[in-house]
This record gives structure tokens, sequence and C-alpha cells, in this order.
């Protein structure tokens, strides 16, 4: 059963702020360090100080990254920067985009939901997540006892019934948030508090299997420190203790202190919903940039590859201007149908990635037809499982040819994920990074028929576009 609540979130105050595209991000694990700064100078108020604060020589235990947002975070409460809303809300929220030369229109809600582990079976993950971003995730979360951004999630509503109703509220009336972002995309939100729209919201919710599309990290972090605050004794001075209606009030401490009916904030995590129907949902890919791989040698690679994939080499071209067509070339080996009625292409090969080594030199690795994948894949995984593209590139290339693998994979100090492709070709070019992976994207339905049997994918193989903005709404703990 999944139970949503309004909550009275923190807003960016409009006599404060007067263009909100000054002050919002992605989400931080989109966001480099050039980035990082570029939004600093942006507006001294800008939410990558409490998001994604800067780490800074001489940090320590009594001074660093979380203690700084803290204190910001509550500098920007007392100036009135951050504002609550005066009655519990759900957020209605529109993204405008361009996507393959069409315009589109992603709707969600951004809500309350309460935690829930995922043996429940009614949220599911379908991504590993990496122990050192948790880490870093609890650490603010422990500072500032709030949700500065949501985790990103679907449901199926073939009828629209939920987006529909607080549309059907909303008609007519101008958005309370309104703006264009650096890349051109629209963000529109209503904030709806309607008792009757929310609960018919609520009621239809209430059936609903969730399914995590962003924010792995986030969610396990609030669970985390849900079950930290529980075993230290419950709420303390100044929680939030709120109810179903999203009622709420600060407690005076000690679990006594909650009456009956409510529960402390921190069962809760911020969220926003998009059905799964929805025509705007466009999952893209995460390419991967492999670096401190010892005496790689990559003739000897390419050799190793060869005994499972097809392999065609090319030369970009030096500005390159034709890598467009091998990407182009990338997607086209990837369509088409196959056995099942997943995709394939004509010449019975679907799972093809790129390589990029340096020098100009790129490759396309299309897995052999003739191999049994049941054979040489995880024997506990389930046929879904093993054909995943991802599945594939990481088992059959990155682990048995690079030996990033268990305990190297969880420090996370090999692989980089990237959405820019062009910028992962710099990359290596610059020597940052010694290898390129390109991939064709996840399709929804595979997200969910690996989560639905509780499965996981390696971490990043799915990017959802666009990605939510960090800072309309802040939900406090």
């Amino acid at each position: 059963m999944a139970v949503i609540i309004p909550i009275r979130g923190l807003r960016y105050n409009p006599r404060k702020i007067e263009n909100m595209a000054d002050v919002v991000t992605p989400p931080y694990d989109v966001i480099d360090a050039a980035a990082q700064e570029r939004y600093y100078k942006r507006n001294p108020y800008n939410i990558i100080r409490l998001e994604y604060s800067k780490i800074l020589s001489g940090d320590d235990d009594k001074n660093n990254r979380y203690t700084r947002a803290a204190k910001d975070y509550r500098d920007w409460l007392r100036e009135n920067i951050l504002i609550r809303e005066p009655e519990p809300a759900i957020y209605l929220y529109e993204q405008e985009f361009q996507a393959g030369g069409e315009n589109k229109v992603r709707s969600g809600i951004t809500c309350g939901f309460r935690l829930e582990t995922y043996e429940k079976g009614n949220v599911l993950p379908h991504e590993e997540t990496i122990p050192k971003h948790k880490a870093d995730r609890l650490k603010l979360m422990r500072a500032c006892r709030t949700n500065f951004s949501p985790v990103f999630s679907l449901y199926t509503d073939r009828e629209n019934r939920i987006v529909g109703a607080l549309k059907n509220v909303a008609k007519g009336t101008p958005p309370d948030i309104n703006f264009t972002d650096d890349s051109g995309e629209s963000h529109r939100m209503w904030v709806v508090t309607d008792p009757g729209a929310i609960g018919e919201v609520q009621r239809i919710m209430a059936d609903k299997r969730i399914f995590i599309a962003d924010g792995h990290h986030r969610y396990e972090t609030a669970l985390n420190y849900k079950r930290e605050r529980e075993t230290s004794g419950g709420t303390d001075r100044g929680d939030t203790i709120i109810n179903a209606a999203g009622s709420c009030f600060s407690a005076p401490g000690g679990a006594a202190s909650t009456p009956t009916g409510f529960e402390p904030a921190y069962n809760y995590v911020m969220m926003t919903l998009v059905n799964i129907y929805d025509p705007g949902l466009i999952v893209l890919p995460t390419h991967r940039l492999i670096k401190n791989i010892k005496s790689l040698n990559i003739n000897c690679l390419i050799d190793q590859i060869k005994e499972n994939f097809a392999v065609d080499e090319y030369d970009l071209q030096s500005d390159k201007r034709n890598f467009p067509q091998l990407l182009d070339m990338l997607e086209g080996k990837g369509l088409g149908e196959r056995p099942g009625g997943k995709p394939q292409n004509k010449d019975g090969h679907r799972h093809v990635f790129g390589l990029y080594t340096g020098n100009n030199r790129f490759y396309l690795l299309t897995l052999k037809d003739d191999l049994d994948l049941a054979q040489m894949m995880p024997a506990e995984k389930s046929p879904a499982w093993q054909e995943l593209d991802v599945s594939i590139l990481h088992t059959l290339v990155i682990e048995k040819y690079l030996g990033i693998c268990g305990e190297l994979r969880a420090k996370a100090d090999h692989i980089t994920y990237t959405r820019e492709e062009e910028g992962a070709l710099d990359a290596v070019d610059r020597g940052e990074y010694q290898l390129a992976f390109f991939l064709n994207p996840t399709l929804v339905d595979e997200v969910t028929a690996i989560a639905g049997q509780g499965e996981k994918m390696p971490q990043k193989s799915t990017f959802f576009y666009p990605k939510l903005i960090t800072g309309l709404v802040i939900n406090q703990l």
C-alpha cells in the first residue's frame, strides 16, 4: 500500500527571489565541479549551498560541507529566503522540453511518501547503490534534517486519474512557479491544497506499486535515517510531527509528546511521482568512463573483447564531426525485432556498445549471435536481467576484462557515469579517463520488469530525462 500525504513544503520567497532559475539546480549527482562553481556564483541563495556544498581544504569534524549547509539553511529560514506553505499541499509539476525534435510535457506530483523497506514489495528499486554515496547523503540529512530534493518514482495509471484530479483543480489558474532553465526547459508548478482533490489522489494511489526511477541513494538514506532516529529514542525537540492530512507541528521532544494519529515526519520522504504512461516519460542512456586501471593495454583489451563480440574499428575525424554518425549506428544496431518480442536489428544482434580509447579510435562492439547468454551471465539472475545491455557490458567486459567488480566497484574509484557524449570523448583525450563506453537506453518496461521481480540493475542503468529540478520544494523534517 502506497501512503502519500500533502506536505507544508518550504519554497523560495518570491519577494526575495525574483528569478527561480537563479536558485535551482539539477540533481546533485549530475553536477561536476565546474557546474558547482557556476551555481555558487550565480546567486548567494542558490540551492547548491544546501544540497551539494563545496568541500574546502582544512575541513574537519566541526567545520565541513554539512555543517556549512546547516548554517546556511538556518540563516535562510531566519531571513525568510525560504518560507513555509501555509497549508498542506500536493504539488502538480510540469516540465516542458524538446526530445527527438518534438515538444514534450511530463507531469508529476510532489508529496510526502511513507517510507517502506523494499522487502514489503510496495516500493521497488531497479538499480544498485554505492555505500560511499549513501554515507554522504546521510551526513547531510543528519546535519539539516531535511529533504532538499525529491526521490523520482513511477506508478501505473492508464486512465491518468491522479494527475487529472489535480489538473481539474488547477485548471484556469496560473502556476505558482513558472520559469525556464539554462537548457531551455520550462518548469511549472501548482500548489494544490483542495482537500477533496488530495483525498482522491490518496485513495487512487493507495493500491499502487511504486518504482524508484531516480534517487535510490536518497530513498535508502531516508530509510537509514529513520532507523537511526528510532534507535536513538524517537522524536527530538523541534522535529516535525505530521498526520495523513499534512497537519503538522513542532514536537516538544520525547515519544510521549506525539498524539494519536500523528507520527514523525522522518517516517516520510519527499517524492515526485510520474505515471509510467505519461507521454513525456523518456529514458536516455548513461555512459561509462573508466579510470585507474593499472597496466591497461588497449590492443590486448580489444583482442579479449573479440572473444564474445564482433569488433568494428572506426577513425574519428580530428574535429569529431563523424561522431554523431557513429552514435546513430550504435542506436540502429539496437533497433528492430528479436526473439521474445524484444528489440533486435536485422542482423540478429541487439546488444551493441561503443568504445572510445583515445587517439581518435572508436569501436562498435556487437555481441555475437551464436552465444548462450544463460551460460555466460550470472546463473542466479533472471533471463530478463541477463538480456539487459547494461548487464552484458558490466559482466562480459567491465568485470571480466577490467576487473571492476565487488569492492572495487563499491569504492566508486574506477567508474564515472555521464550523459555527456562529446564530453566523454574529451575526458579521454585529456587523459582524465582511459576509456569511454557508450550504451543504448534501457526501456521503461525493462525497468519495471526487473524491479517487479525483485532484482536490481547495475548502478546508473537509466537516465530519466529531463531530471527533476532541485529547489522547487523543500521538505523539512
